[in-house]
């Protein structure tokens, strides 16, 4: 199970929507100080702010990287991954198993 999430995902939105918003109007202005200003008008914490911009950037394709998309994927892989190992153990030991109850004088 997640944790939960401190911030609500309307105000996640609305400060990533007021950051490119600010951006847009002063093309001058750096993330760091949009994200500085608007978080302080938001109460979302800068360091938090900056890394919910720049994955809403990657998942706008603006900025290369993983999109969210990709890495929801990866990680549903990897379970599904470790999932198929520990069956993959269960099924090698159970053959170990049975192979020695039926003929008893392999070395196994």
């Amino acid at each position: 199970m997640p944790a939960p999430r401190k911030y609500p995902q309307e105000l996640r939105e609305r400060a990533i929507r007021l950051v490119q918003e600010a951006r847009r109007e002063d093309p001058e202005l750096s993330l760091n100080a949009a994200v500085i200003r608007i978080g302080q008008r938001t109460g979302v914490n800068a360091d938090t702010l900056r890394g919910w911009a720049k994955q809403a950037e990657i998942d706008a394709g603006q900025r290369p990287g993983m999109t969210t998309s990709e890495a929801k994927r990866i990680k549903e892989l990897e379970a599904e991954v470790r999932e198929l190992k520990r069956a993959n153990e269960i099924l090698l030991a159970a053959s170990s198993f049975f192979a020695r109850e039926l003929d008893p004088r392999l070395p196994w």
